[in-house]
């Protein structure tokens, strides 16, 4: 069904899957941590041991003990900012001697602003509760011009990936909740790149990859409350994706036109692990602080696995990494609380292996947040956070053809600047 497909289709197809999934959010890397607005309020520090349905993406265990039903709805306005700027990109063509790659040398807030709904519900029967969440955790668009320096590694990239999870939770004792779940995920990816012609004098082609998938991983958790102090401890599993679909090259010219068609293709990725840590306590009446920590297992994006008939495995070189936050809730009176935080969040990316559809670093986030109740069994919740990244190289090399006689290497030199993001975040609660 594929003779007609040489090395050469298959090594740009190769080359389009290589550079998928990735893009700058709120957490780390392509992670997105906007599942609950009261978390958000203080910076995501002390979601693992709190309580309510508003914390049960980190921690299963949060619905334990409760009586009667929670529900949550909320929805986060995702606005990046920055440049990323070619500071000497070269492109080397067969039997040619190396060359600018050209194009506009400042792209200009290339990720799309998001919005990210989510929600949550959850009924307690005393000391056994059942919940259901509905996220989208790995989620972003890019969109760089056709004529940006950064083309031949990234032009428009869709990623959405909607979680389901049923969990159950028990109170073993009191003030000792567990809990687990199942978390059943749906991606859905569209990603492409241009493709670079034997002659500079030729327009680029172009090369575009469709895909999508259910797969299934899990999670549990634990809690103990006693008196004024509430812990939390959660786990995560990576959840291997396996993709079917399809990869079409168009607009290659000369020798390389007749590879211009579309294949059917399978690929695998990994989303990491994630650890949770957190800890609450209730200092006086009106305030509590909180802390968490999480690790995560980004390593398990190590490669981007792509199935018959391109056959290649593709290095992403991601890294474990960490974020912290610190974070307090004041209650001003029954009916309203004021929340303020901070996070540090490291990078998963690596220098020597980031490129522009990763415009990734590290990252400050500072939160506030408030929550008003004007009845017992509904709150009203509003956030806001301002996020600042630090600048940092865009330089992984990559190839189009790679592994054939028209190799054609881009050897990248650029950097991440002035990057920054705003969420603003609204939602409801509601007990019955």
């Amino acid at each position: 069904m594929h003779t007609k497909y040489n090395r050469i289709f298959l090594a740009s197809a190769a080359s389009v899957v290589a550079f998928a999934w990735s893009g700058s959010a709120s957490a780390q890397a392509f992670y997105l941590q906007e599942q609950s607005v009261r978390g958000q309020g203080r910076a995501f520090s002390g979601e693992a041991a709190d309580t309510g349905v508003d914390s049960l993406w980190w921690n299963p265990a949060s619905i334990a003990g409760m009586q009667g039903g929670e529900a949550s709805v909320r929805a986060s306005a995702i606005l990046p900012r920055g440049k990323v700027v070619d500071n000497g990109t070269v492109i080397v063509r067969p039997l040619q001697a190396p060359a600018s790659v050209g194009g506009n040398p400042v792209a200009k807030n290339p990720i799309d602003n998001g919005y990210l709904p989510s929600g949550a519900i959850a009924y307690g029967f005393g000391r056994v509760a059942v919940g259901l969440s509905l996220t989208a955790p790995y989620s972003f668009t890019t969109d760089y011009d056709a004529d940006s320096w950064a083309r031949y590694s990234a032009d428009k990239t869709k990623l959405r990936t909607y979680d389901i999870q049923p969990s159950i939770a028990v109170e073993l004792a009191k003030g000792l909740y567990i809990g687990g779940a199942a978390n059943i995920e749906y991606v859905d990816a569209t990603l492409g790149n241009y493709l670079p012609n034997l002659s500079p004098l030729l327009a680029d082609g172009h090369q575009t990859l469709k895909g999508n998938g259910w797969d299934v991983g899990w999670s549990a958790g634990v809690q103990y409350h006693d008196g004024p102090v509430s812990l939390g401890f959660a786990y995560k599993s990576s959840i291997k994706h396996k993709l079917d679909g399809t990869v079409t090259l168009e607009g290659l010219a000369g020798p390389l036109a007749a590879q211009n068609g579309t294949i059917d293709a399978k690929a695998s990725f990994s989303t990491p692990w994630m650890f949770i840590g957190s800890a609450r306590a209730q200092m006086s009446k009106s305030l509590t602080l909180n802390a968490q920590v999480v690790r995560m297992g980004w390593s398990e994006f190590d490669t981007i696995d792509i199935g018959a008939p391109i056959n290649q495995s593709i290095p992403e070189n991601y890294r474990n990494s960490w974020t912290w936050a610190i974070g307090a809730d004041y209650q001003v009176n029954p009916q309203w609380v004021l929340r303020t935080g901070f996070q540090r969040g490291i990078t998963p990316t690596q220098d020597g292996n980031r490129d522009a559809r990763v415009p990734d670093s590290n990252r400050w986030n500072f939160s506030a947040g408030t929550s008003y109740s004007p009845s017992p069994a509904f709150t009203i919740d509003a956030a806001a956070s301002y996020i600042t990244f630090k600048d940092a190289p865009i330089d992984r090399i990559t190839a189009a053809y790679a592994g054939t006689a028209v190799q054609t290497p881009v050897i990248t030199n650029g950097e991440l600047k002035d990057a920054s993001a705003l969420v603003f975040s609204l939602g409801a609660r509601m007990h019955f």
